[in-house]
C-alpha cells in the first residue's frame, strides 16, 4: 500500500475518532461549555492539559529549532517545563479555589473592578490570538504535507476542521478530544524517535541515544559539531546568543506559561482544589515524555538531513547530492513551498552551507514531519507522524479559541454589556466569537511573523508581561488594589507590544517594522521573544508604585485574599 493511501487511512481514522467524541460530548449548558461541568478526573485533565499545552510549536516546531539552533534552543525546554512547576505551585490550586470560569472573571472580582476585568480581556485576547497564529502556521504545515497541496490550501482545510469540533463541543468536547489527541501525538512522536535512535546509535532510548555514538564511533553531538564547522557554521553545542537574552528568554517562557489563559482554565474543570494541583503534576509527567525526547529528535533529524544532501559529511561542494538524484521526500516537501532549492552556481548540486552560497532553504517547522521520511522509516510510521502533527496543532488551537470566545461572550457580553442574557444566547455568542476568531487567526496564519515556536514565544511574552503579574499579586499581595493592577497590566502589555512591533512590524504586517530584527539593533541584545520578562518587571514596578499612592482595597477583599491561600477547606472549591 502506498504512503498516500496509508496516510489517508490513519489520519482519517483519528479524525473520525475526534469528531465522534465531539458529538458524544457536545456541551448542553454554559457550565459544560466553559468548564466541562467541573467533573474531569485529575489524570484525564492532566492528559488533556498536556495535549492543550503541546501545540504545533512543541510537536512540529521545537525540535526543528533545536535542529538548527542547537544548544541555544534548549531554552524552550527549560522555560516551558519550568513554567508548569510555577503554575502547579503558585497559581492553579488558588485559582481553582476561587471558582470562576475565566481568568478575567477572577481579575474582575479580585480587584473589584469591571475596568480591571476589561483590561484583562484585552490582555487575554492579544496573547491568545498571537498564540493561535502560531498554531495556524503549524496546521497549515501539517495539512499541506498530508494532502500534498500548497500551504494556504492546507491552512484553510485545517480551519474548517477546527471550526467543526471546537464550536460544537466547547470545553467538554475539547477535553475528551484532547485526551484522544494526546495518545495519538505522544505515540507519533516517540515511535519514530525510537526507530531513528536505533538506526543511528543502536540505543532504543532517544534520550540516551543523543549521547551515543554514530557508525564511525564518534559521539553524535561531536560529529554534528565537526560537520557544522566544516560547513561554515558555529558548533552545534556552542552558545550563540548573549547570556542576558538567553536568561530573559527562558524566564519569559516560564512565567508566560504560568499566565496563559487557555492553560489556566483547564484547572477550572476538576472537582476539587487538590485535584487542580494533581492535574498540574500529571500534566508535567505527560509533557516530560515529549520534552525529553525532543533534543534527540532535533539532533538526529538534522544529522540525517545533512547526510542526505552531503553524503560524505565533508563539506566538499563536489560531494554534494546532485539535484536530479534528490529523494522522493525532498520532492514532496518542494510542492508545499516549505523546502526550496536554488542552484546559485549552476553545478546542479544541492549545497547547504552558511552564507550567500547556501542553496537550500529549509523551513524549521517541517523537520519533525519530514524526519521519518528522511530516515526511510516504514510508511505507517510516516502516516502516524502526520496524524500526530495534526493532533497537536488542532488540540491547542481549540483550547485557545475557547479561551478567546469565553472572554468575549462571558466576560464582555454577559459580565459587562448584557448581564441578563439567557444561557442559550450566551452559548450562541460564544460559538459566533469562536468562529470569528478562527477567521482572524487564519488570516494572520497565512503571513506569520516567524516559525511556529517563535510566534508562540511572542504570545508567552505578552502573557508574561500582562496576566501573570496580575494573578500573582492578586493571590499573594492583599494590599494590591485595582488602580495598581490596571496600571501594571497596561504598562506591561503596552511596552512589550511596542517592542515586538518595533522589530516585527506593526500588527505583524510585513515591511512596517521600525528597525531590522537583528541582535545589533535590539535593546541590550534582548530579542522581541525575550522581552516579556522585561515587560513583567515593568508591570510589577508600576503596579506597586500606583498602589502605594492610592487607597487600599476594601476590607472584605483583603480577607478574601487571605482566605484563598489558607489550606483550610482546600477540598472544596467555590462553585460558580
Amino acid at each position: 500500500m502506498d504512503l498516500q493511501t496509508i496516510t489517508f487511512i490513519v489520519v482519517g481514522a483519528t479524525f473520525a475518532l475526534y469528531i465522534g467524541i465531539a458529538i458524544w460530548s457536545r456541551a448542553a449548558s454554559t457550565g459544560e461549555f466553559y468548564a466541562a461541568g467541573r467533573g474531569v478526573h485529575p489524570v484525564a485533565n492532566g492528559m488533556a492539559t498536556a495535549a492543550d499545552w503541546m501545540s504545533a510549536a512543541s510537536f512540529i516546531s521545537m525540535a526543528g529549532l533545536i535542529a538548527f539552533q542547537g544548544y541555544d534552543a534548549s531554552l524552550f525546554l527549560m522555560g516551558w517545563t519550568g513554567g508548569y512547576v510555577l503554575l502547579a505551585m503558585l497559581l492553579a490550586p488558588y485559582l481553582r479555589k476561587f471558582g470562576k470560569y475565566t481568568v478575567p472573571e477572577f481579575i474582575g472580582e479580585r480587584y473589584y473592578s469591571q475596568t480591571a476585568r476589561g483590561v484583562a480581556v484585552i490582555c487575554l485576547i492579544v496573547a491568545s490570538l498571537t498564540y493561535v497564529i502560531g498554531q495556524m502556521k503549524g496546521i497549515g504545515v501539517a495539512f499541506s504535507r498530508f494532502l500534498e497541496v500548497e500551504f494556504a490550501t492546507g491552512l484553510f482545510t485545517g480551519m474548517v476542521i477546527v471550526f467543526f469540533y471546537a464550536v460544537l463541543g466547547g470545553m467538554k468536547g475539547i477535553t475528551y478530544t484532547q485526551i484522544a489527541q494526546y495518545c495519538v501525538l505522544i505515540t507519533a512522536y516517540t515511535i519514530p524517535a525510537i526507530f531513528i535512535s536505533l538506526q543511528l546509535t543502536g540505543n532504543p532510548l532517544p534520550q540516551l541515544g543523543l549521547f551515543g555514538t554514530v557508525e564511525d564511533g564518534t559521539p553524535l553531538l561531536a560529529k554534528l559539531d565537526q560537520v557544522l564547522v566544516e560547513l561554515g557554521f558555529a558548533e552545534y553545542t556552542a552558545r550563540k546568543t548573549g547570556l542576558l537574552n538567553m536568561l530573559l528568554y527562558t524566564f519569559s517562557l516560564m512565567i508566560g506559561t504560568a499566565g496563559l489563559p487557555h492553560v489556566i482554565i483547564r484547572f477550572f474543570t476538576v472537582p476539587k482544589v487538590r485535584d487542580a494541583r494533581a492535574s498540574a503534576g500529571w500534566a508535567l509527567v505527560f509533557i516530560g515524555i515529549l520534552y525529553t525526547t525532543a533534543p534527540a529528535v532535533g539532533a538526529m533529524s538534522f544529522y540525517n538531513l545533512i547526510k542526505t544532501v552531503q553524503p560524505d559529511l565533508s563539506g566538499n561542494p563536489q560531494a554534494s547530492l546532485p539535484y536530479e538524484q534528490r529523494p522522493q521526500w525532498f520532492r514532496n516537501w518542494e510542492t508545499t513551498g516549505l523546502l526550496k532549492f536554488e542552484d546559485k552556481n549552476g553545478d546542479g548540486r544541492i549545497q547547504y552551507r552558511k552564507g550567500g552560497d547556501n542553496e537550500l532553504k529549509v523551513d524549521r517547522d517541517i523537520m519533525v514531519l519530514a524526519n521519518p521520511e528522511i530516515a526511510r522509516l516504514p510508511n505507517w510510521v510516516i502516516a502516524l507522524v502526520a496524524a500526530g502533527g495534526l493532533a497537536a496543532a488542532l488540540s491547542t488551537a481549540a483550547g485557545l479559541l475557547l479561551a478567546i470566545s469565553s472572554a468575549i461572550s462571558h466576560d464582555i457580553l454577559k459580565g459587562m454589556i448584557k448581564p441578563d442574557i439567557t444561557e442559550k444566547g450566551e452559548l450562541l455568542a460564544a460559538r459566533i466569537a469562536m468562529a470569528g476568531s478562527i477567521l482572524v487567526a487564519g488570516y494572520f496564519g497565512l503571513n506569520p511573523p516567524g516559525f511556529a515556536a517563535q510566534v508562540v514565544a511572542l504570545a508567552f511574552g505578552l502573557a508574561a508581561s500582562s496576566i501573570f503579574p496580575a494573578l500573582m499579586m492578586g493571590i499573594f499581595n492583599k494590599r494590591m488594589n485595582s488602580q495598581g493592577a490596571v496600571a501594571g497590566m497596561l504598562a506591561g502589555l503596552g511596552t512589550t507590544l511596542i517592542y515586538i512591533f518595533w522589530f516585527k512590524g506593526w500588527f505583524f504586517i510585513p515591511g512596517t517594522n521600525m528597525a531590522p530584527n537583528t541582535p545589533d539593533h535590539w535593546f541590550l541584545g534582548i530579542s522581541p521573544e525575550a522581552f516579556g520578562a522585561v515587560g513583567a518587571m515593568i508591570n510589577f514596578a508600576v503596579a506597586f508604585a500606583v498602589s502605594k499612592v492610592t487607597a487600599p482595597p476594601p476590607e472584605h477583599i483583603q480577607h478574601l485574599v487571605e482566605d484563598i491561600r489558607v489550606p483550610r477547606g482546600a477540598a472544596g472549591a467555590v462553585a460558580h
